[in-house]
């Protein structure tokens, strides 16, 4: 049983140098004395492979090493339940968090490491402006609430002077490099993340997604299409921009599928057990394949009694020479198609087919692919110039719906792209800079074309829209409240087209807000007299609700957002109990040992393993009825983790 003595909950998010520090004592135990590294030892332990020379490849930039300590810095922030912005709370299972991306990426590091399938991102292009993700180094939140106005009133526009020269892809790099380590974090090991991105600096990012991700886990990057037509720019008219992709580990990625071409299987099989069955031709014959086995090099016999073959010196039954071409099929599996209908002769102008005489044939063979087995095998790969999905298209959807937005990428690609990572029921979906709520109007979307169930965690600053702005006009006083309504719209929408889905789809959305911690003595300032004076009183902030400090111990102990919480009274004590018993947490104004029994009773019932108890130690009523509760349950003889307190 492990150890009951009363502990913190811990105040902050993941450390991540803590968790670093522990990964490497995993691999090197003896380089790790009183947490400190000796690198000497562990220069001696990788022997080769530690670089000595000073001069080598290097990506850098000014304030990397500032980036990189931003990372490392915990937070105390917490989110806070937003109910009356939320659509059906109690059964949703999407979650939508207003607040600087970074902060809230920080809180979310022990909930949801390891747990998302795919990131899509459309980070703001660098246009040579300052960012609106303008990070303080020293007070993240802080910047966060001057920057959306909660502590300055002056309303002043989030982006504010135009910048020219390598300053403006340093911000940007600084801005982007600690929310995509962090993002790494979240992902699983087979999960994916694409990044949308211009010209300006789609070199940059490739270069920074190579030092965080991995070079080797780079799986491409395709172009996509914007629009049809443009008459802007000096020399090239821009139409497109790129798509970054990259696994968390190459290794567990499954391949990608696409969508079939389905305008090239234009035949039609009119005779047989496939009568109707649309296909296409494929030549059995392509010059890229090559080996000696003599079973892929045979003669095939044309109606006119022409004998073919791939081009090349040897003719059979000699073994091919590795120069000489061969079918894509061994003889055997020739005959069996053949017999099966499967294989097509045809008399072709020009043919890069041979005859028995070395000569040109006048013969081609080719095999039928059936867009049938292409869709069931899911064999189709996708593109890497994606055409079909141009910002026309979000520009109709949000017209549709009546959402003022500019700049919105198409929800067409965003199921495309879930198509193409494969998400299937209860894959979580993230975009961290959410904007209009593209990628939750496409979750559901796609939810409903392929009777799945993923789930969708939007995140995005609450900037201020436009003076002049038709959201402002419109009564859109911040981004979120725009994608918000978005969400609700096009929700409604679905369900009125699709009636007989209500059930099935989920159209709901759980909103959460950045804020500082709901409890005193972890915001608290040690030169700030007035504020530990206040922590005499009470633990916790004054506008705190007891729901908002079961979310905060929720997320610091590594609990989803979305487990369920059954709250019981028990005398004046409340007791919340997080998913059937997985957590307990116990709070009011005067508690008694009188919870311990329901708590027993609750982990038995519910045959909960490793259970946490988590109290309000400062609202017993005295010592002694805290001390007999914490007896009582290490009397109980159950398996729980620990007793914690706030």
């Amino acid at each position: 049983m492990a150890n009951k003595e009363l502990k913190q909950v811990s105040s902050s998010s993941l450390d991540i140098k803590e968790q670093n520090i522990e990964r490497l004592k995993e691999l090197f135990p003896d380089v790790i004395t009183e947490n400190k590294i000796d690198f000497d030892k562990l220069r001696l332990l990788l022997g080769d492979a530690v670089e000595v020379t000073k001069e080598r490849y290097n990506f850098t930039w000014n304030g990397k090493t500032q980036a990189i300590q931003l990372v490392q810095k915990p937070t105390t922030s917490t989110l806070k339940p937003s109910k009356d912005k939320s659509k059906n709370w109690d059964e949703t299972q999407n979650l939508y968090v207003e607040g600087d991306n970074l902060e809230v990426l920080k809180v979310l590091q022990k909930s949801y490491a390891n747990k998302v399938r795919m990131i899509y991102l459309d980070p703001p292009y660098n246009t040579g402006r300052d960012f609106v993700y303008s990070d303080n180094f020293s007070d993240s939140l802080k910047n966060y609430k001057r920057l959306t106005g909660q502590v300055d009133d002056e309303g002043k526009s989030l982006i504010t002077s135009v910048e020219t020269g390598g300053r403006i892809h340093s911000k940007w790099l600084n801005m982007m490099y600690p929310r995509l380590v962090l993002a790494r974090n979240l992902l699983k090991d087979e999960g994916v993340i694409f990044i949308s991105i211009d010209e300006h600096e789609v070199s940059n990012l490739s270069k920074l997604c190579d030092e965080i991700f991995g070079e080797e886990n780079c799986l491409g990057i395709a172009a996509r299409v914007t629009k049809k037509s443009n008459n802007k720019g000096d020399y090239w008219a821009p139409n497109f921009d790129y798509i970054l992709t990259y696994g968390k580990n190459r290794k567990q990625t499954p391949p990608f599928s696409g969508e079939a071409n389905t305008k090239a299987y234009n035949l039609l099989d009119k005779t047989g057990p496939r009568k109707g069955e649309p296909y296409q031709l494929v030549r059995l014959y392509m010059s890229s394949i090559h080996n000696n086995n003599p079973e892929q090099r045979f003669y095939i016999t044309a109606p006119d009694g022409e004998k073919l073959l791939p081009p090349g010196e040897t003719r059979p039954p000699q073994s091919p020479k590795i120069s000489d071409g061969i079918w894509r099929w061994t003889r055997k599996t020739f005959e069996k198609n053949l017999s099966e209908g499967k294989i097509v002769i045809k008399k072709v102008k020009s043919s890069n087919l041979i005859n028995e005489n070395g000569e040109p044939a006048h013969w081609n063979v080719f095999t039928k692919t059936y867009l049938s087995d292409v869709e069931d095998k899911n064999s189709a790969k996708p593109n890497s110039l994606i055409e079909n999905h141009i910002n026309q298209i979000a520009s109709q959807e949000l017209n549709a719906l009546d959402i003022p937005f500019d700049y919105a990428k198409p929800v067409s690609l965003i199921k495309y792209l879930m198509k193409v990572a494969g998400i299937v029921d209860d894959d979580i979906v993230l975009d961290f800079f959410s904007g209009s709520g593209t990628t939750g109007e496409a979750t559901m979307q796609y939810n409903l074309e392929n009777s799945v169930n993923c789930r969708y965690f939007l995140i995005q600053l609450p900037e201020r829209t436009g003076e002049r702005s038709a959201a402002r006009n419109e009564g859109f006083q911040t981004i979120p409240e725009i994608a918000e309504e978005r969400l609700i719209r096009a929700g409604n929408k679905l369900i009125n087209e699709n009636p007989e889905s209500a059930s099935k789809i989920d159209i709901g959305f759980k909103v959460f807000e950045l804020e500082k911690s709901n409890l005193k003595k972890w915001n608290v300032e040690p030169e700030n007299l007035n504020s530990q004076l206040d922590l005499l009183a009470s633990n916790f902030e004054k506008d705190s609700k007891s729901i908002d400090i079961v979310y905060e111990i929720m997320l610091k102990q590594g609990l989803d957002l979305n487990y369920p919480i059954n709250e019981t009274t028990v005398g004046e004590s409340v007791i919340y109990d997080i998913a059937f018993g997985a957590m307990f947490v116990v709070l009011g104004d005067t508690i008694t040992s009188d919870v311990a029994g329901y708590i027993i009773k609750k982990i038995q019932d519910e045959k909960a393993e490793n259970s946490v108890v988590v109290l309000q130690d400062e609202k017993f009523v005295n010592d002694s009825e805290k001390l007999n509760m914490i007896e009582q349950l290490n009397a109980s003889g159950i398996q729980y983790n620990d007793i914690l307190s706030v």
